[in-house]
């Protein structure tokens, strides 16, 4: 077991582990650590605690020190400084011609390194804007390439819901999300309804999921006959999935049918996985939501 905090340095972003040393943190302190991009500053998120050091993934650093009144002071200078390298990046794509539009601009706790972060539908020769950036800056200059996912982590917004968007709020990563997780909510599969801003499935099919998973493998299949209570024999037509209620046609003689509504365990039928189809164009449609999907992977944000 190792003694760990964990940092974060963005809202919503992913947490990092460090070696807190000999040094009690609490919850919101801000510390000056050495991560991959330059020394940075972080809000503790996690405090001291015991952590198997098999689930930490790379060496853990010591902090460097707890931020000061100054540090917090530079860090808000950075933010500032910021907005003016962002507006001069934009200036210097157009005059170069490219294709590709500016998302953030990102400056290391030290000023030693300045991150562009952009969006594009394919590859973009920045080199030679790399170059003129460089001797504005006379920093180093990093440009990063991100999905269109990431580009509304950063932004933000409000989800149909009318909260604001999970991945600017909290997610703090992208879980996979595929169209069956649609498929067992009973949701449109228009690509408009389940789509976020970002155009990709909605993160928050995810949240649902392993609840109608469960209460879906106790219902009958709509088009399966099932066995009523009065021992007569009829077709599902409907499923209430929250409230485990089924509609079944029922045949009840003289070639007259009538609609009854059971509760599940008041009907026999054969217990299986569930199976639903949707029509080929719903399945084409939605179908390249998910290449996309698959396609950004995972984010390069906070790498």
């Amino acid at each position: 077991m190792k003694t760990v905090i964990g940092v974060r340095f963005r809202q919503a972003g992913r947490i990092y582990y460090f070696d807190p040393g000999k040094e009690d943190f609490v919850r919101g302190q801000k510390v000056i650590v050495s991560t991959l991009k330059g020394t940075e500053m972080g809000t503790v998120i996690l405090p001291n605690t015991e952590m198997e050091e098999e689930k930490l993934k790379n060496p853990v650093k010591k902090i460097i020190r707890v931020a000061t009144q100054s540090d917090e002071e530079t860090e808000k200078n950075n933010r500032e400084k910021e907005i003016e390298a962002f507006d001069i990046c934009k200036t210097k794509i157009s005059r170069h011609g490219l294709k590709m539009k500016l998302i953030a601009a990102e400056y290391t706790f030290d000023r030693n390194k300045l991150l562009f972060y952009f969006t594009a539908d394919g590859r973009v020769d920045f080199r030679e804007l790399v170059k003129d950036l460089a001797g504005v800056f006379r920093t180093r200059i990093e440009l990063r390439q991100i999905g269109v996912r990431d580009e509304t982590k950063i932004c933000g917004g409000m989800g149909i819901c009318g909260r604001v968007l999970c991945c600017h709020s909290y997610l703090s990563e992208f879980a996979p999300v595929s169209i069956k997780m649609a498929k067992e909510q009973s949701l449109s599969l228009n690509p408009g309804k389940i789509s976020g801003v970002c155009g990709r499935l909605m993160c928050c099919l995810k949240n649902e999921e392993e609840a109608y998973e469960e209460l879906n493998s106790h219902l009958p299949d709509v088009g399966e006959n099932v066995k009523t209570p009065e021992g007569l024999s009829g077709e599902v037509i409907s499923v209430g999935v929250l409230k485990q209620r089924v509609k079944v046609v029922v045949d009840v003689g003289n070639d007259d049918k009538e609609i009854r509504e059971y509760d599940v365990s008041e009907i026999r039928f054969k217990k299986r996985g569930r199976k639903k189809s949707a029509s080929d164009e719903d399945d084409r449609e939605v179908k390249k939501l998910e290449e996309m999907d698959k396609k950004e992977g995972n984010s390069r944000l906070d790498d």
